[in-house]
């Protein structure tokens, strides 16, 4: 597991302030039974003390925001630990502060610290909720994992049979779409460290990379597409594991994130332009314009000639981008239903039901964190590509009533045990007051 730069930082610290420090790790470990999560909180809390710059959003470490008005946070600390009587309250009240909303072009930035706290009696459901939606996210891999699995089965079966036509029903591009999809969004959760989502995102990556070279085996990719796409993927997957254990110069970082965000504006465009070939003409021409307007925007925030509210729209558009292509996904099959009724009876309704269920099962942890991107994409995917698609396929009597009430009932239960869960946790009256939060901010 790596080491945070905020514990790191406190190998620097005069030996005064290091002893404050061991003391209050023993004195968390006595009083509270969850260890690990304070201690971890207690980290970030001790960084602020070192700093010298005279602005409050100052950071050795910019990945990790510090709270404003370090000075009185200073004070309080400096009180609690030379008056012990007041240590545990300070302990449970400070250490579990709420997650900050993160606005849609700061979704890639790792979710800074509220000002406020959970109040005391809401610190042991705050931690309980916080372990909570980390495991559903995490219980993502599995529907994920079953939902590319059938494929890679059949297509592996046809091709042992010699069968390789039958995998040209399989489109290249739109499998191509979704693998720069999870790509970019790995790269995303790596920046947010946020474990689970990056287990879901390698694995959506590596199944969908399986599936492109059994199309390129029956050349039904052609063969230069398919290594170009693998130097991209390998490179993709060492540049977010060296990343993820803090090991990779910034330069090739904002490389890579320059890369995925020049792809994803070129891709996405396109990708919508093309879904409504032939009602519009057939062309490349949104690519290539998206293209040249991407990678000016990119070079011109890299050597400063953009205003900082440039730069920083052009550093979030990767993450939303490969969002958006996500989203995409159930307004294109829905034009396709749309077009051609009969086709409704080859979607597999086990394999909208997965959909439905793995994206779900991120939406109370999308939530927690406050991540108005990940919510987003989360909730449109089970929304309408999953759900969506089981009400095209009640409405065509392709599947039971039973299965569709019972996919009914369930999205409605979750969603509305998603908005409970976090209500208790940050002690909210109203289960409303959640999404208020992630949407328009805290108050």
């Amino acid at each position: 597991m790596p080491i945070s730069p905020p514990t790191l930082f406190c190998l620097f610290l005069p030996p005064s302030l290091l002893l404050h420090r061991l003391s209050l790790s023993f004195l968390l470990f006595s009083s509270s039974p969850l260890l690990f999560s304070q201690i971890e909180m207690a980290n970030s809390l001790f960084a602020p003390l070192a700093a010298t710059a005279p602005s409050p959003h100052s950071s050795l470490f910019p990945n990790y925001p510090f709270p404003s008005h370090s000075h009185s946070h200073s004070k309080s600390l400096s009180f609690s630990l030379h008056n012990p009587s007041h240590y545990a309250h300070y302990s449970l009240a400070s250490l579990n502060r709420r997650i900050s909303p993160v606005s849609a072009l700061d979704s890639d930035v790792p979710h800074p610290l509220h000002q406020g706290s959970v109040h005391l009696k809401n610190s042991k459901s705050f931690d309980q909720w916080d372990s909570w939606t980390a495991n559903f996210s995490a219980a993502a891999n599995l529907p994920f994992l079953l939902l590319q699995l059938p494929q890679i089965i059949l297509n592996a079966q046809n091709l042992m049979a010699g069968n390789k036509a039958a995998l040209l029903a399989v489109p290249w591009l739109g499998m191509l779409t979704g693998l720069l999809g999870n790509l970019s969004l790995l790269s995303y959760f790596v920046k947010k460290k946020e474990k689970e989502a990056i287990l879901v995102q390698t694995l959506g990556v590596i199944t969908m990379y399986i599936v492109i070279t059994q199309l390129a085996l029956a050349e039904s990719m052609p063969l230069p597409h398919f290594a170009v796409t693998s130097v991209v993927v390998a490179s993709g997957l060492v540049v977010n594991l060296f990343k993820f254990l803090e090991k990779l110069s910034d330069g090739i970082w904002r490389f890579w994130e320059d890369f995925t965000t020049v792809g994803g504006l070129s891709v996405l465009p396109q990708v919508m332009w093309s879904t409504f070939v032939p009602f519009v003409p057939n062309t490349i021409m949104p690519g290539v314009v998206s293209f040249v307007v991407a990678l000016t925007a990119v070079i011109m925030a890299r050597t400063g000639k953009l205003p900082e509210k440039g730069v920083k729209f052009v550093g979030g558009i990767s993450g939303w981008t490969a969002t958006l292509l996500f989203m995409w996904m159930p307004v294109s099959q829905m034009w396709t239903n749309f077009l051609n009724p009969d086709n409704i009876k080859g979607l597999s309704a086990i394999s909208m039901l997965l959909a439905m269920i793995g994206n779900g099962l991120m939406l109370p942890r999308a939530l927690f964190i406050r991540d108005l991107m990940w919510f987003t994409g989360s909730c449109w995917a089970s929304i309408f590509y999953g759900y969506g698609n089981i009400l095209c396929l009640y409405c065509f009597n392709c599947i039971s009533k039973e299965l569709f009430i019972l996919a009914t009932i369930g999205l409605i239960s979750w969603i509305g045990m998603t908005l409970w869960g976090d209500s208790v946790a940050y002690g909210y009256s109203s289960p409303l007051k959640s999404l208020n939060e992630m949407v328009f901010g805290s108050t």
